[in-house]
C-alpha cells in the first residue's frame, strides 16, 4: 500500500510474511498464493506491499539461480504484490516448534550473518518496483547479550563496516539504494534506541546503515517515543524502517487474576522478554513464564510487583487482549505521529509485523487461512486509517 505524504514523497506500508514461515523458495511462492494475494483482495487493492522474509535456503536458491529470481518477480507482479523491504532478522527455523534463543543466531560476529544480509540486499535490488527509490532490510541488533565478548564485538563492528562498503558497490552496479536497519530488541546487545547510537555512529554517516524501529520493542523497554527519536536525530542515526507492532501490557501484575491472564500468553515457541520500570531503572527477565512464576516472590527473583509489566508478545493491532490485559497500541500511535505526521517523514517504509497469530492463546488463534487473512487485513486497515488521519493520502 502506498501513501502520499503532504511533502510529496511516497510512504510504503506492508505486512511482514514471517507470520507465514517458509524455509524454501517453493514455500515462499505458496505464501504469495495462499496468504498474500487473499489479504490484498480483502482490502480491495490492486497492489499490496509485503515485507518478505527469505530464510537462508530460499535466499541462496534465488542468489544462485537468476531464472528463479525472475520467476519470483513475475509471480509478485502477477498476484498484485510489491516488495520494498525485507525482514532479515530470522536466519532460518522461524517456523520451528521452538524458536526462543535460536532466532539470534548467527549474530553479527559470524560470517554467515554478513553473507546472508548482503544476499538479501542484492535480491531486494532485483525485486524493487521500477519506480521505488530505495529498499530496506531489517536485521539482528548485533547479538544476544550473553554471547558478546570484546573480540566478537569487534568482529561485529568490522562486519557492519564491510556491509556498508558492499551496499555502496550494489548501488554502483545496479543503481539501487539499499539500506539496512538494526532492530533493537529486549535482551540483545542493542536493546534500546540508546544502545544503538554507539555501534551505529561510525557506519550511519554513510546513510546505508541505520535503525529499524519496532514499536512493540520500543514499548516493552518503556522508551518514550519522543525521547528515543530525538536522541536518534541528534546522533544523526536514520530510521530506515519502522515495524508497527504492539506489546502485551499488564497494569496491575501483582493481582493473581492478572498473572493468570498473562500466563495464558506463555507459550513454548517464541521468547517473550518481559520488562518493568521502577525507581528509574529497567528491570527484566528473559521470558514471560519466568516473570509469572516469580510473581509474589522476592523482587530479586522476578520483576517489581507494584508497577506495570510489558511483554514482548506481538498482539494483533486491531484486537487488544481482553481485560485485565491490554496492548501498547498508544505507543504505536505516538511513534507513528512522530515518524510521518510532521513536515516530512522520518521514514518511508512501514511494516505491520504481528508474527505471533498462531502463538496466541488457543481461543484467540485464527482457525484456518481465511481467518488469518481477515485478521491481517484488519491490521492493515487500522494502519491505513492511522496514516490517513495524519494527513497522508492513500494511493491506488
Amino acid at each position: 500500500m502506498r501513501f502520499r505524504h503532504p511533502d510529496g514523497s511516497t510512504v510504503h506500508l506492508a505486512y511482514c510474511t514471517n507470520v507465514h514461515p517458509a524455509e524454501t523458495l517453493d514455500g515462499v511462492l505458496a505464501q504469495l498464493r495462499d496468504h498474500c494475494e487473499p489479504v490484498r483482495k480483502r482490502l480491495g487493492r490492486d497492489r499490496l506491499g509485503i515485507g518478505l522474509w527469505l530464510a537462508k535456503d530460499a535466499a541462496r536458491a534465488l542468489i544462485t539461480d537468476p531464472v528463479a529470481l525472475r520467476g519470483l518477480r513475475t509471480e509478485l507482479d502477477r498476484r498484485g504484490l510489491e516488495v520494498v523491504t525485507l525482514n532479515g532478522f530470522p536466519y532460518e527455523g522461524f517456523g520451528a516448534a521452538e524458536v526462543k534463543y535460536r532466532v539470534y543466531k548467527p549474530d553479527w560476529a559470524d560470517e554467515e550473518r554478513l553473507t546472508h544480509t548482503v544476499d538479501l540486499a542484492r535480491l531486494l535490488g532485483a525485486l524493487l518496483p521500477a519506480d521505488a527509490a530505495e529498499g530496506t532490510v531489517s536485521t539482528l541488533p548485533l547479538a544476544w547479550r550473553t554471547a558478546h565478548d570484546p573480540q566478537r564485538a569487534e568482529r561485529a563492528r568490522a562486519a557492519l563496516r564491510t556491509l556498508a562498503e558492499r551496499l555502496d558497490t550494489i548501488e554502483e552496479l545496479t543503481g539501487c539504494s539499499i539500506r539496512i536497519g538494526l532492530e533493537p530488541e529486549p535482551g540483545c546487545i542493542v536493546e534500546t534506541t540508546g544502545d544503538a547510537i554507539g555501534p551505529l555512529t561510525d557506519v550511519a554517516r554513510t546513510d546505508r546503515i541505520g535503525l529499524c524501529l519496532d514499536t512493540c520493542h520500543l514499548a516493552t523497554s518503556f522508551e518514550p517515543p519522543d525521547a528515543a527519536l530525538d536522541a536518534l536525530a541528534a546522533a544523526r542515526i536514520p530510521v530506515v524502517k519502522a515495524q508497527l507492532s504492539a506489546a502485551l501490557h499488564a497494569e496491575h501484575p501483582h493481582l493473581p487474576e492478572v498473572r493468570a491472564a498473562l500466563a495464558a500468553f506463555d507459550e513454548p515457541r517464541f521468547l517473550h522478554q518481559t520488562r518493568a520500570r521502577a525507581d528509574g531503572a529497567l528491570h527484566g527477565v528473559d521470558d514471560l513464564g519466568e516473570a509469572v512464576a516469580a510473581g509474589g516472590q522476592e523482587p530479586s527473583r522476578g520483576l517489581p510487583q507494584g508497577v506495570p509489566w510489558r511483554a514482548h508478545f506481538h498482539v494483533p493491532l486491531h484486537a487488544a487482549p481482553a481485560a485485565p490485559l491490554t496492548s501498547t497500541l498508544d505507543v504505536l500511535k505516538d511513534t507513528l505521529t512522530r515518524l510521518v505526521g510532521g513536515a516530512r517523514p522520518l521514514t518511508r517504509h512501514l511494516e505491520v509485523e504481528t508474527y505471533t497469530w498462531q502463538a496466541l492463546p488457543p481461543a484467540l488463534r485464527p482457525r484456518g487461512r481465511q481467518q488469518l487473512a481477515d485478521g491481517i487485513a484488519a491490521e492493515l486497515a487500522l494502519a491505513r486509517d492511522l496514516l490517513t488521519d495524519l494527513g497522508l493520502k492513500e494511493l491506488p
